[in-house]
């Protein structure tokens, strides 16, 4: 089926799930998230695949084995694309991003470095002043307090120097327009906005060689 939006109800129920995260819940309201939830995320992956790549979706069970969050269920509905790029539903609204979120030791070396060259810092120093006058939200991941160690304190890029993974970002917050296609519309269009970022990102710091010698 065509994607035509998620319905008010898709939203109470992550309204309901926050205030009471139980099996109980889950069980009685399971044909909500199923009908209301997951099949239209389903159709929105699918519309998007054609330019993005197919859409993994994650579980809704929150793996409480190793978090300090022990309630069962995510709170989010939530998918990565083949070609990058992530989305995701919750009571906040849509949500949707690419970039890389967390760096793995040997690509965050490379990042920094990446940073502090004239050139290829100053290209991303003017991504994100780009993305920023578009409305995207440039965004850091478990940021230092200070410089990295071996690194200036006072570079003139510090704020990117401290990330230890970036990613574009874009919140909508729900309304009448979550049940039409312009959800669609809005996704691809951040999807698009970002493909400098994710270029670069590519470029400069690419896969991390740790975690392929470790599947392997």
């Amino acid at each position: 089926m065509a994607f035509r939006g998620w319905q008010a109800e898709a939203i109470e129920f992550y309204e309901g799930l926050e205030a009471d995260n139980s099996k109980t819940y889950w069980n009685e309201n399971r044909s909500v998230y199923d009908n209301l939830v997951r099949e239209p995320m389903i159709e929105l992956l699918s519309e998007l695949a054609p330019e993005f790549g197919e859409g993994k979706l994650f579980r809704p069970y929150r793996d409480v084995r190793f978090s300090a969050i022990k309630t069962p269920y995510k709170t989010t509905i939530a998918a990565t694309f083949e070609s990058g790029g992530y989305v995701q539903l919750s009571a906040a609204g849509l949500g949707a991003g690419s970039g890389m979120y967390m760096m793995a030791s040997d690509q965050l070396e490379r990042y920094r470095q990446a940073v502090v060259d004239e050139v290829t810092g100053g290209q991303l120093d003017k991504l994100v002043i780009a993305l920023d006058a578009s409305g995207i939200d440039v965004e850091g991941t478990n940021a230092l307090k200070t410089a990295p160690r071996g690194y200036p304190k006072d570079h003139p890029r510090i704020e990117l120097l401290r990330y230890r993974g970036i990613f574009a970002w874009k919140q909508w917050e729900p309304g009448a327009w979550l049940g039409t296609k312009s959800a669609t519309d809005r996704v691809a269009k951040l999807l698009r906005a970002s493909r400098p970022l994710d270029a670069w990102l590519a470029a400069n710091v690419g896969s991390s060689e740790l975690e392929e010698s470790r599947r392997h």
